[in-house]
């Protein structure tokens, strides 16, 4: 009996076609998500930004109490470190307690539905959209949202994660105030180290006076960093160690903002600055080809960075003991409370001052500047002046 020979070559030819097709739509679209698309925990998927430095997808805790179930998230990490670091969520205190959630794009938003469709997270855009929009994780691993007839012009996307910070500051990402917009870019902690909401630590600008950043517990400043001197924050002299970072302070009519960049041409290069959940403020820099990141500065990093620590009148000196010294020609205010360690009340003058007969100006070097939010300040004078 003849049968009938079947056209392998045909049926091959067919099949080639759609893998070509699938793999070459995959590749090319691996840093996007485009509006007929859609991203969800049960398909495993995620986005990665070129070069592979950054990965968004979601991810898990579990609860203290495992009855309570699992909490998802929305975020983006590092796609190579060896632990998992994040850097972004988006949803932070409204997780999913389900497995069946969806990111996609809806009229002109990136929106997060949970199993019944009920908004979780939004980039909550009012502004009209005519042609269709993607959102694309760049390689500096901000997410934005924009028109996609546009490219990569900051200026032209709709949104942008860089505009809403959690915990961590990438390179080119500004924390700061917007002043037209009223919009503050600031860090605030995980509440620990498993749990992604909102903690009890934030790292904020505050404009009063010459600008400097708070490190709060609560209400309550637990470390400043000192005024913008035109060089660097004058309580970090240790942050120009790090030979690979430029810190950027912007000041001016639009906004009040400080951003830092690398400058190595190594793109594998990564330096991020992290508020953890018990509150140190802690700068990384490594090379991915190294087994863990490097911690190379950590505020606050001894007693004498704790805010005001000393008093009035009285400056905190580590290599003496007690740390907390009065300035020349004062004396502690409360010789008891100084005694047993508690330098709060500060110092005052030994002798009246009167103001010509013999008083004079003490130089004192190597010292944070004084806080400003109180006096007024003189914004043209220059730094040698």
């Amino acid at each position: 009996m003849r049968g009938v020979i079947p056209n392998y070559h045909h049926s091959y030819t067919f099949f080639f076609f759609v893998v070509f097709v699938n793999l070459f739509s995959h590749v090319f679209s691996i840093n996007t998500l485009s509006s007929t698309e859609s991203l969800t925990i049960s398909s495993n998927r995620t986005v990665v930004s070129p070069g592979d430095v950054f990965e968004l997808g979601f991810f898990k805790t579990t609860r203290s109490s495992s009855r309570d179930g699992d909490r998802w998230y929305l975020g983006i990490w590092y796609k190579k470190t060896t632990e998992r670091t994040y850097v972004w969520v988006a949803n932070r205190d409204n997780p999913v307690s389900n497995p069946n959630a969806t990111l996609k794009i809806s009229d002109a938003n990136l929106v997060l539905l949970d199993q019944s469709d009920t908004l979780i997270w939004s980039t909550n855009l009012t502004r009209a959209v005519k042609s269709p929009v993607v959102a694309e994780l760049l390689g500096n691993g901000n997410l934005v949202l924009r028109d996609s007839k546009t490219k990569d012009d900051p200026n032209q996307f709709l949104w942008q994660s860089f505009d809403f910070p959690v915990d961590t500051l990438l390179p080119e990402m500004k924390i700061g105030w917007g002043l037209r917009t009223g919009h503050n870019r600031f860090l605030k902690s995980w509440r620990s180290p498993n749990d992604p909401s909102s903690g009890d630590y934030s790292f904020k600008l505050e404009t009063g006076g010459l600008p400097e950043f708070y490190l709060k517990k609560g209400a309550f400043k637990v470390y400043r960093t000192g005024p913008w001197n035109g060089i660097r924050f004058s309580g970090i002299p240790k942050m120009q160690q790090g030979s690979y970072i430029v810190d950027n302070f912007i000041e001016k009519r639009e906004e009040v903002a400080y951003t830092f960049r690398v400058t190595t041409t190594n793109h594998s290069f990564n330096s991020r600055i992290t508020l953890s959940s018990n509150g140190l403020l802690q700068i990384y820099t490594w090379n991915p080809t190294a087994p863990e990141p490097n911690m190379f500065l950590f505020f606050p990093s001894d007693d004498c960075d704790l805010y005001s620590v000393c008093g009035s009148y009285s400056y905190c000196d580590m290599k003496t003991s007690p740390v907390c010294n009065c300035i020349g020609g004062f004396v502690p205010k409360n010789v008891t409370a100084w005694g047993l360690g508690d330098a709060s009340d500060g110092c005052v003058r030994r002798t009246p001052l009167s103001c010509g007969r013999g008083d004079r100006f003490l130089r004192m070097e190597k010292m944070k500047l004084p806080e400003t939010s109180r006096v007024n300040v003189d914004v043209g004078i220059e730094l040698k002046e």
